[in-house]
């Protein structure tokens, strides 16, 4: 089974205040029945009265974490995507509320690979944090430092999925 062919014909909610990034990402998921908001009401909207597989939820600009709730009691898998709201607090806070994952911007161009690897954990009941977190090992000590977990170390001493 190829890639595609996981997300051939989901349907995907994408949420962002920012037109470029609606269109880069419905471009790199042709497979997909894409649903796209620039507001947290029109996507709030779409959430409540539309079945979905995947949201993909920016969170600053549309309100991505109440969004995160709404998905949440559909049991739609939710993905947080930032670029103004990297921060090891913000990554703590969309595992805490239930978020399937957290993707900074600059990583969107793998969004294929890291949707694939959510539905798979999901079919199999398994959480997708930890895999998404070492591949993104460097990109996070590149950008919030070697030392970004140290601010909440009892969170990640208790982390399941990371050591």
């Amino acid at each position: 089974m190829t890639e595609k062919d996981l997300l051939q014909g989901k349907r995907v909610l994408i949420v962002d205040d920012e037109p470029d990034v609606l269109e880069s990402l419905e471009d790199l998921l042709p497979m997909c029945r894409v649903a796209k908001a620039s507001t947290s009401d029109e996507a709030k909207r779409l959430l409540e009265t539309q079945p979905f597989d995947i949201a993909i939820l920016d969170i600053m600009g549309v309100y991505g974490f109440e969004l995160l709730e709404i998905a949440n009691k559909r049991r739609v898998a939710a993905v947080m995507l930032t670029a103004h709201a990297v921060s090891p607090e913000n990554i703590v806070k969309s595992f805490r509320e239930g978020a399937a994952s957290y993707l900074p911007k600059d990583e969107m161009v793998n969004i294929i690979s890291f949707l694939n690897e959510i539905l798979e954990a999901k079919e199999k009941g398994e959480s997708y944090w930890g895999r998404w977190l070492h591949r993104l090992d460097s990109y996070w000590e590149r950008r919030l430092g070697p030392d970004w977990k140290e601010k909440d170390k009892e969170f990640w001493s208790k982390f399941p999925f990371y050591e």
